[in-house]
């Protein structure tokens, strides 16, 4: 269902219909919710499941040296909220902690209904890098690690932010300005953004080599399967189908090859814990800080 404020959207930047048109292409005029190829990352047996968000297998196959073993597997969506809605949506999960930096579970929790044991929400007060708008993939770990810590028989899944924007490298720093909040792909195309698509992969190649270290030291840290895959992947400039259009980001519904094939790489890692389900751990679930996850997601470049 379109509404008019959507049309006038779409006639104010065509490129939108455009897109639009390769959507009903992949959701088959919308009577798939998600991408039914995907993995059912909740069918897999792991004890840790770490998620990297934007995260590319061709990206990540050539930057990791992280031990275990790689395949490439198709994500259930190409955005993040597509991504919880297709994993999450109508489950209850009272064996597994979420440890997340994005607010977008969160913020749409009114129509993604979910249960864990609890919900570790890192992107709010002390967790959120105010410099760089974003939380940290060093602060991802720590908190990961206090949940271990606290939870020793439940499985972690922990959603790190990066290689997604905002850009933490030397290039992205240079190129990219951290202080507009409306940053969106499409000003790549129209030339407000005169950055070329070399520069884009090299910020988010610099963003993953950040935190490819971080997940590392969780390797370290937990005993047991840990399993690091990503949400949805990303594409810089790539041609759409059927309509061979330009595309930047991670366009929702849009199920090409940059933007759902993602890594699954296994490792293990000492004995693995005894997993229990049990009744929520209600500490941070009655939250309701609506403008601090709405301006949170503005900041990471998602614009309502």
């Amino acid at each position: 269902m379109y509404t008019l404020e959507s049309l006038k959207h779409g006639l104010d930047n065509p490129h939108k219909i455009l897109q639009e048109v390769n959507r009903l292409y992949h959701r088959r005029l919308r009577t798939w919710p998600y991408n039914r190829d995907g993995v059912d990352i909740f069918a897999r047996d792991w004890d840790h499941l770490l998620i990297l968000d934007a995260c590319r297998y061709d990206m990540f196959k050539e930057q990791s040296s992280l031990p275990g073993t790689l395949e490439s597997v198709e994500s259930r969506a190409s955005a993040t909220e597509e991504f919880l809605e297709a994993n999450f949506h109508g489950r209850e999960f009272l064996d597994t902690v979420y440890i997340t930096g994005s607010p977008m579970l969160h913020r749409h929790r009114s129509k993604i209904e979910t249960q864990f044991h609890d919900i570790v929400n890192v992107w709010k007060e002390d967790g959120w890098n105010e410099e760089y708008r974003t939380v940290l993939p060093e602060t991802m770990t720590e908190a990961a690690i206090q949940a271990k810590d606290r939870y020793p028989n439940k499985r972690l899944l922990v959603h790190y932010l990066q290689p997604h924007y905002p850009f933490l490298g030397p290039t992205g720093q240079e190129h990219f300005d951290l202080d507009r909040l409306d940053f969106e792909w499409y000003k790549l195309l129209s030339g407000e953004l005169e950055v070329s698509d070399a520069v884009v992969e090299r910020a988010f190649k610099e963003n993953l080599d950040v935190v490819l270290p971080e997940v590392e030291r969780l390797f370290g840290e937990f005993s047991g399967k840990t399993v690091v895959t990503a949400d949805h992947g990303q594409v810089i400039g790539e041609r759409g189908f059927p309509v061979p259009i330009r595309e930047y980001g991670h366009p929702r519904g849009v199920y090409s090859e940059g933007l759902v094939t993602v890594p699954w790489l296994t490792y293990e890692n000492g004995d693995r814990p005894e997993i229990i389900a049990e009744n929520p751990d209600h500490s941070d679930s009655i939250d309701r800080d609506e403008e601090t996850a709405r301006e949170r997601l503005e900041h990471l470049g998602y614009v309502d």
